[in-house]
């Protein structure tokens, strides 16, 4: 190589290696002062297994082997949940250097919103969140929206024809003023926007546009149909005609914007992004595999009209409150050094409608803040099936192999010179309900079919076939969702998460098996520590009846306050308890919101998880098989009313509930019982005293919706009734037996 050559070669290494990164990746300070606390508590935890396996007890010799089994899981499970704490990291994105390396050469994004019942998912919802996507700061030319309409709904479609409308006034509105959130509904309900009279002359104009477009959809909802003259406007609606129900109906695929038509710009004259309505082919005699089918279905039907090499999949629930989410995903695919081995970008699941206490625990403050982090510190978070940015290759299966690159530049361009009706009618049938016969797909292609969790599992698969994630929670929430407003709503969603992870641990794709050597071992144990939620409840359940019970005969099954052995209890109940307290104050909540959490705690570990574990050994027996459960996304004004007020919501007959009232009425009884004996002594049953106390404070709110509110949150008196005379009559039998 002659000198100029030589030169030139070393100056382009210079240049390449003198590449800033995209992004940063920062280690939590503190972590050696955390491990040496943890170091504590596991020290703590083993003496306690030492007191119960050398000082049993002659009397209730089995009761006491049933309080070794539960805090011997207790204290297991608590070794797991090390893995979502021992290793925190944090990551920073510089977009300015995207923008400065990739502004010309960006990669084209396409955006999946799924919606599955217009009644529990209203449409003005809906629209809010693809509006909200079509605002994004990047280059409409590379950016499309498929909404996936699992019920087929023609006013689905009709809202969506609307905002395709609005989208014409709304895009520029965002853009050319740098609003933020891009969600229409939730930027127009913002208590105060500072604005120059410009910008308010428009904004006027827009929330007028607005709220006509929302009379439109609503007036259409309440009559249950569309006005003759919209269906003769849109041939759309033609598609319905040969409907017969949300079971049993033809494709039906409608582009309702074209991007590279030359005629699809907004009132400014630029461009607007792709928008494609899609509800795909659906039989009685076919199996539709929930919301991994409509996945399954948006990936092929997109491939072949924008193929985007970047997937984003959101909740219909779930809008962009941060128009720049696209460009901080893409520092971390396109990093030059390390983005080749990036498969998906999980942003957290963040909640608009919380409490300032967090009633429900509904904004899983400590899984955002803390667990996701440690998971990423072990080569990624789990897939949580919204706010989540794919690469198409490897959601469609694709192996990492070392040295491979990511070739957006390469991505091939599905369209050919056919109008948007011929490849309408070419594109449908890849969301015919037979297509996925005798292929791949559910399998080794797109999401994994066979469990409520089906995002939990397929990014486990991608993990486990060499890929890694990255968690991002930027100091402005990516997306915003809709939280649960009642205790019933809560328990049934933890209930369909956890029978979906167990399913998972007890699968061929239990991290246990087919992740050990393919991930590392810390992120093992934290699938594990997801997949064990579920039997968690047998150790609750026995830890919340039978030490209460005990009280009632005058039994000790705890230290006595003069024994060294109480140390251990003691300092590992206080330690996790303040530690805990510490890390949700840290986490932005309040010390209320950190009580409610613990009663959520109990409240789903003994009714969830119960019928979780219940329904999965069912299902093993082939007993009973799992269904997908949708979260309600409205409330009754009423219910709405006292969620706001922090009352908590019982107004329903449920199983569920009746455990809780059991439960609580059981450890009243117990309480009173104790206090009414006459040789009881303090000195040996302080811990379990208190503990029987502890449990009765968090019931208050049951105990206040059983006898005093008179609202229609309250407990219904039958439920109250059963509950009552089950915990008398398991407290009488064990008194006098």
């Amino acid at each position: 190589m002659d000198e100029l050559g030589t030169n030139t070669y070393h100056s382009q290494n210079m240049a390449n290696s003198s590449y800033a990164p995209l992004f940063e990746t920062k280690k939590a300070k503190g972590s050696l002062l955390y491990k040496l606390f943890a170091t504590s508590i596991f020290v703590g935890i083993i003496f306690i297994w030492v007191y119960r396996a050398t000082n049993v007890a002659e009397n209730g010799r089995l009761v006491w082997i049933g309080m070794f089994g539960a805090e011997l899981w207790f204290g297991l499970y608590w070794v797991l949940s090390q893995a979502v704490h021992w290793n925190l990291v944090y990551r920073h994105t510089f977009k300015d250097r995207l923008s400065q390396r990739y502004e010309n050469e960006l990669p084209g994004v396409d955006i999946f919103v799924c919606t599955a019942d217009p009644v529990i998912e209203p449409p003005v919802m809906v629209i809010n969140t693809v509006l909200s996507v079509m605002a994004y700061e990047y280059p409409p030319e590379k950016l499309s929206v498929y909404l996936s309409d699992d019920a087929g709904s023609d006013l689905t479609f009709y809202a969506l024809l609307e905002a395709s409308d609005f989208a014409k006034h709304w895009i520029p509105y965002c853009k050319k003023f740098k609003v933020e959130p891009r969600s229409p509904e939730a930027y127009l309900r913002l208590e105060s926007v500072e604005m120059e009279a410009s910008q308010a002359q428009q904004f006027s104009s827009i929330k007028k546009l607005y709220e006509g477009m929302e009379n439109r959809i609503d007036l259409a909802k309440k009559l249950g149909k569309i006005s003759k003259n919209t269906l003769f406007e849109h041939r759309g609606f033609s598609k319905w005609d040969s409907f017969s129900s949300r079971g049993d109906h033809d494709a039906i695929l409608q582009i309702l914007i074209d991007g590279r038509d030359a005629e699809a710009k907004d009132v400014e004259g630029c461009r607007l992004p792709t928008l494609v309505y899609l509800a795909r082919e659906k039989r009685p005699q076919h199996f539709h595999n929930f919301k991994a089918g409509a996945m399954n279905a948006l990936i092929r039907v997109s491939s072949e009209i924008s193929n985007g090499p970047i997937i984003l999949n959101v909740d219909c629930d779930m809008y962009s409150n941060n128009s720049e989410s696209i460009r901080d995903a893409l520092c971390f695919f396109l990093d030059e050094e390390k983005g080749h081995a990036v498969a998906f970008v999980q942003f957290p699941q963040n909640f608009h409608n919380l409490t300032k206490n967090e009633l429900y625990g509904g904004s899983l403050k400590v899984i955002t803040m803390v667990e996701f982090h440690g998971l990423d510190g072990y080569g990624g978070p789990l897939y949580i099936g919204s706010g989540c940015f794919h690469r198409r290759d490897t959601l469609c299966g694709r192996k990492w192999t070392k040295g491979s690159m990511f070739g957006w530049k390469e991505s091939i361009s599905p369209r050919t010179g056919e109008n948007v009706v011929e490849l309408e009618e070419r594109v449908k049938e890849v969301a015919n309900c037979t297509f996925e016969k005798n292929t791949q797909w559910g399998k080794e292609m797109g999401l994994k079919y066979g469990s409520p969790v089906e995002d939990v599992i397929t990014g486990l698969s991608i993990q486990c076939r060499g890929w890694k994630s990255i968690y991002f929670n930027p100091e402005r929430e990516g997306f915003l969702g809709f939280a649960t407003t009642t205790l019933d709503q809560t328990l049934v969603q933890h209930k369909r998460w956890s029978e979906g992870d167990l399913q998972i641990l007890l699968s061929q794709y239990s991290p246990i098996c087919y992740g050990f050597g393919r991930i590392k071992f810390g992120l093992l144990m934290g699938y594990c520590f997801y997949c064990l939620w579920a039997p968690n409840c047998f150790a609750t359940l026995y830890y919340s009846i039978i030490p209460s019970l005990y009280l009632l005969r005058g039994i000790s099954l705890f230290p006595q306050v003069s024994s060294m052995w109480l140390l251990p209890f003691a300092y590992v109940i206080i330690a996790e308890h303040v530690y805990g307290l510490a890390e949700y104050l840290w986490s932005g909540g309040t010390v209320l919101g950190w009580w409610n959490e613990q009663r959520i705690w109990l409240y789903k570990r003994t009714t969830s998880y119960l019928f979780a574990c219940l329904d999965t050994f069912f299902k093993l027996i082939g007993f009973s098989d799992s269904g997908f459960v949708i979260s309600t996304k409205v409330s009754d004004e009423d219910v709405w009313q006292r969620y706001e007020q922090e009352k908590m919501e019982f107004g329903v007959t449920s199983t569920m509930f009746i455990i809780l009232s059991s439960l609580a009425m059981l450890n009243i009884f117990c309480l009173i019982g104790m206090v009414m004996r006459e040789n009881f002594v303090l000195e040996t049953m302080a811990l379990q005293i208190l503990w029987c106390g502890v449990l009765v404070l968090i019931n208050l709110p049951l105990y206040n919706a059983a006898f005093f509110r008179k609202d229609k949150g309250r407990i219904p008196s039958s439920v109250m009734l059963k509950s009552s005379l089950l915990a008398l009559s398991l407290c009488t039998c064990f008194a006098f037996l």
